[in-house]
């Protein structure tokens, strides 16, 4: 945990971890200066946490599981919880499941394909199973094995997270998030899907889009920080924002 003030939790994006998602892109600096106090965690097959090779323990309802079960071992009854990407996509089911310990959410890098899922999965499946980037040429493949490899993940076990993690929320669910949503995607990004048809399936959403950002550099942007902090700041306020 870092800071003090009304809690956030952030849940980091797919071959990424809490420090790589939120503190190395100045997040962490950024809330925390705001008045929050800010939660991290290593989602399952990340970081320091377990890394199973069994796809059928990473379906975006466990892992939901996992983030309430920090909140409830740290004793926090309410946070707000901020997602990027396959974060994005476990806030979204731990928002439908338990509406009632979130009082509001922003979901970064993750448009309308939290409803139609993501094209590239098994191409970036079988780039992080390939002996090496040679001969690896389907962008986004290539563009996550050199991430994942620059974060020396297990990439047996983000393989078979890609596998199951992606699971698609039915349209119908969407519509039965009533917590207030930021819906946050780059301009240039071509894996989330729009904002804007999120955000108006969505009983309480609101639409960001990133200026000039891809999918990986949309993360820390300066923009995408000021509208959370706004966001946040209507919907749960920290002290010193009152």
């Amino acid at each position: 945990m870092h800071g003090e003030g009304p809690p956030i939790l952030c849940i980091h994006g797919f071959a990424s971890s809490g420090r790589v998602n939120w503190i190395e892109t100045g997040w962490v600096e950024t809330l925390t200066g705001a008045g929050y106090r800010v939660i991290t965690l290593d989602n399952r097959g990340h970081g320091a946490s377990d890394k199973p090779h069994d796809p059928e323990l990473y379906y975006p309802q466990l892992m939901a599981g996992d983030a309430l079960a920090l909140l409830d071992h740290l004793g926090f009854e309410q946070a707000a919880v901020m997602g990027y990407s396959m974060g994005a996509r476990i806030a979204a089911f731990l928002a439908y499941d338990h509406p009632e310990r979130l009082p509001t959410a922003v979901f970064g890098g993750m448009g309308m394909n939290l409803v139609n899922g993501l094209a590239d999965s098994n191409d970036i499946i079988a780039g992080l199973l390939a002996p090496s980037l040679d001969g690896l040429t389907h962008p986004t493949a290539r563009q996550f094995r050199i991430f994942a490899d620059h974060t020396r993940s297990d990439r047996q076990a983000l393989a078979a997270c890609m596998e199951t993690s992606r699971l698609p929320m039915p349209r119908a669910d969407v519509r039965r998030i009533e917590v207030p949503v930021l819906v946050a995607v780059g301009e240039a990004d071509v894996m989330a899907g729009r904002p804007e048809e999120l955000a108006q399936l969505l009983p309480h959403g609101e639409a960001f889009l990133i200026p000039r950002r891809d999918h990986m550099r949309a993360t820390g942007d300066t923009k995408f920080k000021e509208a959370a902090l706004a966001f946040l700041g209507r919907t749960f306020p920290a002290v010193s924002q009152t």
